[in-house]
């Protein structure tokens, strides 16, 4: 896994990072992307297949691939369903032959309002799809990443798996599972030549956004110091730095994505 970062101080845009300013290679890399169909996941897919990458998506919803790019793959996979992933896994090597890296970023927001008017189906239904769900994806590739010896998981966690996030304590609750299973599962394959990291993005704007309302919108952008958003080419930036060589000394770390809001 190689990467070389170019960045041309005098062109660099004033806000986020031109994804054209950033070239990685990962040649002869297999990459799994759950959720990635639209979204961060898609945009992260980008990355890794202009990279050279062979990208697979495992979707629930593969339909909705809106990518310009052309992914090896794309599979119908429901996270929260371990003998869909297990499907996918075997049309996956099927196809592509391994798997070298898996990025769990399938999620939901889920429900915004306090947690006393939270129903327990949207409880659930966040926490199977954005906690389980990772769970599930990275037993599925931990065997076949054992196997090889080498391998890499990142989960997409969130500011909400660092700190409380009044309003989406489903999200925040599924969250901190996320960040707590990295650490975990790091732990566990740290001599098996697979490292586990996580990402703790703040809030990107996606479609997502459909399911929040605009005051929670904005109360949200006014706790970013840097008073904006994420951007999906940043995270996916980050994303596949983590996925190569150079970040092979570090396991069970959460990478911030926070513009100064987490500080620690």
């Amino acid at each position: 896994m190689s990467l070389y970062l170019c960045l041309f101080i005098d062109s660099i845009p004033r806000y986020g990072v031109a994804m054209s300013q950033v070239s990685f290679d990962f040649q002869g890399m297999s990459v799994v992307v759950t959720g990635g169909a639209r979204g961060i996941g898609a945009g992260i897919g980008a990355v890794f297949a202009a990279a050279g990458a062979e990208v697979t998506v495992w979707d629930r919803d593969p339909a909705a691939f809106t990518g310009t790019w052309h992914p090896a793959l794309v599979v119908s996979a429901d996270v929260t369903d371990e003998a869909s992933l297990a499907a996918a896994m075997t049309q996956t090597l099927r196809t592509v032959g391994a798997v070298d890296v898996l990025v769990s970023s399938a999620g939901i927001t889920g429900p915004v309002g306090p947690l006393w008017e939270c129903g327990a189906d949207d409880w659930r239904r966040v926490v199977d799809i954005d906690l389980t769900g990772a769970f599930l994806a990275a037993k599925t590739v931990v065997p076949h990443l054992r196997e090889r010896g080498s391998g890499r998981i990142i989960t997409i966690a969130s500011i909400a798996g660092k700190e409380a996030t009044a309003s989406l304590s489903a999200y925040t609750a599924a969250k901190h599972g996320v960040v707590g299973m990295t650490k975990a599962l790091a732990r566990e394959l740290v001599r098996d030549g697979v490292t586990v990291n996580a990402v703790a993005p703040v809030m990107v704007e996606t479609e997502l956004f459909s399911q929040l309302t605009d005051d929670f919108i904005e109360r949200t952008r006014a706790l970013i110091p840097m008073g904006r958003f994420l951007t999906v080419d940043e995270v996916a930036a980050t994303v596949a730095w983590i996925a190569s060589d150079l970040c092979g000394f570090t396991t069970g770390q959460v990478f911030d994505l926070s513009g100064g809001r987490a500080d620690y």
